[in-house]
């Protein structure tokens, strides 16, 4: 993958994701979220809530800005905690990581735990019959 360029906290890497691991204040809870030692934070580690602003990671190119809100959480064989994200404007769901092997500002695990898991998720195989 190509990397671009690195402006103020971001890093843009291809068309579909732009990296972008900044401080933001929470619209929803008021708590100050640091910017992840590695990757990318898009909620809030205190209420798990976010804003509907992408339309492609790192993107800002969304106009909903309704709140994302975490309803579950699945455990992935690769990424470990993905948390499940419901828009309340406009319906839209998504998931992403959740970052509770942060150093600085772990997302909150007994609040995550509440939510209730979904199971791993399984890729889906192909069968070739012969």
């Amino acid at each position: 993958m190509a990397m671009s360029s690195l402006e103020g906290g971001r890093l843009e890497e291809n068309r579909r994701f732009t990296h972008i691991n900044e401080l933001f204040t929470c619209h929803y809870c008021g708590q100050n979220v640091l910017p992840l030692k590695t990757g990318c934070r898009n909620h809030c580690p205190s209420c798990l809530s976010s804003q509907h602003v992408d339309d492609y990671p790192g993107d800002r190119a969304n106009s909903c800005h309704g709140q994302l809100s975490a309803y579950s959480y699945s455990i992935n064989s690769k990424k470990g905690l993905v948390l499940h994200f419901v828009c309340e404007r406009c319906g839209k769901e998504g998931n992403n990581k959740a970052a509770c092997d942060d150093p600085l500002q772990p997302d909150d695990y007994q609040k995550i735990l509440s939510l209730g898991c979904q199971g791993e998720r399984k890729k889906k195989r192909t069968t070739t019959r012969f």
